[in-house]
């Protein structure tokens, strides 16, 4: 019981200030934009129904 405690509810009590999650949500955002540039895309301009698979796996890192 104590592992599961520790591995599934314990995560979801984190709590980050504002910066801590700004500086979490722009180093995710620096890969993402890294990964569309690389295919030749940029990010935010592309539809989920015409998104290659290279685009959708640029997604997963979010």
């Amino acid at each position: 019981f104590t592992t599961a405690l520790t591995f599934f509810i314990l995560p979801h009590l984190a709590v980050v200030g504002p910066i801590t999650y700004g500086i979490c949500q722009t180093g995710c955002n620096v890969v993402v934009v890294a990964c569309y540039t690389t295919t030749g895309f940029t990010f935010g301009t592309i539809a989920v129904p015409t998104a290659l698979p290279a685009i959708i796996s640029c997604n997963v890192m979010l």
